[in-house]
């Protein structure tokens, strides 16, 4: 893109839903480093935001983050990042930008907080019945 901030988004086939997508996979951001670093926070909603709040779902204490910095977004069968006009940015795996698709163990930079996005595969025991004897 022209502004070297925003990276095209792959659009995704197949239109799966948000729950559909949830069935199958866990999605997290994972605090790094920052003064909240070793929590994490399931990603189980179509948006959430980001920032030292008031006003935002995920609210940090950070003086270097904006009150509403960032949200992280189900779009088109995955996760994305999005910048909300914060005064410092984010950083996506080092690179300043706007909007971007999100991956398994991308590293997300917001004012002094360093976020790690984790997708896992749920994984579904199958059921067991006990029949009782005839």
């Amino acid at each position: 893109m022209a502004d070297d901030r925003t990276r095209k988004l792959d659009r995704r086939e197949g239109g799966t839903t948000l729950s559909e997508f949830l069935t199958k996979w866990r999605a997290s951001l994972v605090v790094l480093s920052g003064a909240d670093a070793g929590n994490e926070f399931a990603l189980e909603r179509p948006s959430v935001s980001l920032g030292r709040g008031p006003g935002v779902e995920l609210a940090f204490v950070d003086e270097a983050m904006s009150r509403t910095h960032a949200a992280v977004e189900w779009s088109d069968g995955g996760f994305r990042v999005r910048d909300l006009g914060s005064s410092n940015g984010t950083f996506l795996n080092g690179g300043d930008v706007q909007a971007s698709d999100l991956a398994n163990g991308d590293r997300l930079e917001l004012g002094e907080h360093r976020f790690q996005f984790v997708l896992e595969e749920r994984r579904h025991e199958p059921r067991t019945y006990v029949l009782p004897d005839a």
